[in-house]
């Protein structure tokens, strides 16, 4: 089975970065109307993700509406509906939804910091943006976070 990929609209920024964290395919569209947004969802697979009643129930089958205003209540709500994993894995890029490739240490020496640079080993680039990415010290955090919300009493994902 294949992961779902996602079309979110501009009420859910925050919740698309976290998806792409997750490495999933998150496309996050700001500005645009409930037409163009249902016009994206033609020829692919994507769920649409919203906060919009009228545009959830517009998309149909695909159509998901997000009552939860909280990142972590989302997220959590995703995982027992959708089944997500709450494991992060960097295969997309935060900013772009890009892919990331594994990239060689040393062609990134002049474009991230000396201390990181030398602290860590595995790095990243978006394929399309061309943002830097590794497993900094943010990532423990990132990990507790998520094992909290999965952890969360009443949350029984299937």
């Amino acid at each position: 089975m294949t992961d779902p990929s996602f079309l979110l609209d501009g009420m859910l920024g925050s919740l698309s970065r976290w998806l792409r964290l997750l490495g999933y395919d998150a496309e996050y569209v700001r500005d645009a109307s409930d037409r163009e947004m249902l016009s994206l969802l033609q020829g692919n697979d994507r769920l649409l993700l919203t906060r919009d009643r009228q545009l959830a129930e517009r998309a149909g089958d695909r159509g998901v509406l997000i009552t939860m205003t909280d990142l972590n209540s989302q997220l959590m709500w995703l995982e027992n509906r959708l089944g997500l994993r709450l494991q992060p894995d960097l295969r997309r890029c935060t900013a772009c939804n890009g892919e990331l490739q594994t990239v060689d240490k040393s062609t990134v020496q002049n474009e991230v910091a000396e201390g990181t640079w030398k602290g860590y080993d595995a790095f990243f680039r978006c394929r399309i943006c061309g943002k830097i990415y590794w497993q900094g010290a943010h990532w423990k955090n990132i990990r507790r976070r998520l094992d909290a919300i999965s952890k969360c009493p009443g949350n029984n994902p299937r």
